[in-house]
């Protein structure tokens, strides 16, 4: 038993049969069984990318790479564009964590074209626990390209500045996406999770292209055609970090979820930031590359050849770890 000072902490063993028949089955399969006759409205083709892997898995030097449909190598932060439509109502997402993995992936702003990476910490791969009954992450999760939560700006309707990344997504949609994938998805709300005095955001959609996307149009209807996610969203990101050490997450609002206007003029918002970030070089975190080959306003666009290059010298191989009891751990935890 581990005591925090916000919580209490069970650590079980999670049974082989549980990791495949508790969280796939009652999670996905209930899904594809509510869904079985409703069509949906929109077909995207998300055609337009691909990825190409580079180091071994399960070790540091493992990375995603994008490539366009011209074979060039992209930045998923700064060459795939926000806006899947011309009427910029369906929005690009970049899947980092498939719905059920631990794996803590995500794009590396330091690396230049941005490849997806393992975080480390503590010099070893970072895995988030399960927290009973969650199994992993409980969405396909990933983020907005083309968009930067400023840490230099104080966010009015939180009162905090915020974190220094893309604008996170949150995707409710019955199918399992895989890491590097670009969703087209519908922005349906948004909650506010103040992380260590931060705004980071988590937009709640939809990908456009699930059966129950024409039903579901705003914050209100996913409590009606997903009964118990918000909630459940709201209990995972308080307690994600408390098997680490960590208290519990705050949430502005009182974890209440803002609507889809809202959700749509912070994303806006993130935009207008990023084109700042993208084109002058003295504003922002240097720390971040903004290396890209298709802004053309931009102090940091490059020749294709060179970001060729960079992806030709992309760590190959790499010391493979051995995983982690993490993914295969719950932990009850029992909030004051």
């Amino acid at each position: 038993m581990l005591i925090t000072r916000n919580s209490r902490v069970v650590v079980g063993r999670l049974h082989s049969f549980l990791k495949t028949t508790s969280a796939k089955t009652t999670g996905a399969q209930s899904q594809r069984n509510i869904q079985l006759n409703t069509q949906p409205t929109l077909k995207v083709d998300m055609s337009k990318y691909e990825t190409v892997e580079k180091g071994a898995k399960n070790s540091p030097s493992y990375s995603l790479y994008f490539k366009n449909k011209c074979g060039n190598v992209i930045s998923p932060m700064h060459d795939i564009p926000l806006y899947a439509n011309e009427e910029k109502t369906i929005y690009n997402m970049v899947v980092e964590v498939p719905r059920w993995t631990n794996a803590k992936m995500e794009i590396s702003l330091k690396t230049p074209m941005n490849p997806i990476k393992q975080d480390i910490k503590k010099g070893k791969l970072r895995f988030v626990a399960n927290c009973f009954p969650h199994k992993g992450y409980i969405w396909n999760y990933g983020a907005l390209p083309q968009t930067w939560e400023n840490p230099d700006h104080i966010e009015p309707s939180t009162g905090c500045k915020g974190d220094n990344d893309p604008i996170d997504v949150i995707e409710i949609g019955y199918r399992v996406a895989k890491r590097g994938d670009v969703m087209q998805v519908k922005v349906l709300g948004t909650i506010a999770l103040i992380d260590e005095g931060e705004t980071d955001w988590k937009i709640i959609a939809i990908d456009v292209n699930d059966p129950l996307a024409s039903k579901v149009n705003d914050i209100s209807d996913v409590d009606q055609y997903f009964p118990g996610l918000l909630r459940a969203t709201v209990e995972w990101f308080k307690i994600y970090k408390i098997p680490d050490g960590k208290p519990e997450n705050q949430f502005a609002f009182n974890g209440d979820a803002k609507n889809a206007e809202f959700a749509t003029s912070i994303i806006a918002e993130t935009h207008k930031f990023w084109q700042t970030l993208i084109n002058q070089s003295s504003v922002g975190d240097h720390s971040i590359s903004c290396t890209n080959i298709t802004n053309r306003n931009s102090e940091f666009v490059v020749p294709k050849e060179d970001a060729d290059k960079l992806f030709a010298e992309a760590p190959e191989g790499g010391q493979v770890e051995e995983e982690v009891d993490t993914v295969d751990t719950w932990h009850f935890i029992h909030l004051k």
